[in-house]
């Protein structure tokens, strides 16, 4: 097997392990660390490993663009984003979010600091 194709389905295996994560912090976990923070940590990843799935090399600031994407959604909240497309539908407004709140940013940083240093890793193993 191609070293493409083996980073493509690891990529895979780890955007589903990672949105099963998601699903199940979502649902059960009701605290104040894990959802609030530690839940966008791991979104930015879970992203990271679905971009990565379809462009597995080549993409140095995918860190960055991940970061600017997720920044981005958060601060669709702050103009109730959901509400001006008339998205009534919970699934888009769990995606979307419905508050914004500065503390998410920073959590999205986090995240892709750690992948930018992934990033980092990766680079000079090569």
């Amino acid at each position: 097997m191609k070293p493409t194709v083996k980073r493509r389905l690891l990529y895979l295996l780890l955007f589903v392990l990672l949105t099963a994560v998601e699903v199940f912090i979502a649902v059960f976990v009701h605290d104040t660390f894990v959802r609030p923070y530690l839940g966008d940590i791991l979104v930015v990843i879970d992203l990271y490993c679905f971009v990565r799935i379809f462009i597995p090399e080549n993409l140095a600031l995918l860190p960055l663009y991940i970061f600017l994407f997720a920044a981005a959604v958060e601060c669709s909240q702050l103009f109730h984003l959901a509400t001006l497309l008339g998205l009534h539908n919970r699934c888009f407004r769990v995606i979307l979010g419905s508050s914004f709140d500065v503390i998410d940013i920073l959590c999205y940083l986090a995240g892709c600091i750690l992948l930018a240093g992934w990033e980092i890793w990766q680079h000079k193993r090569r």
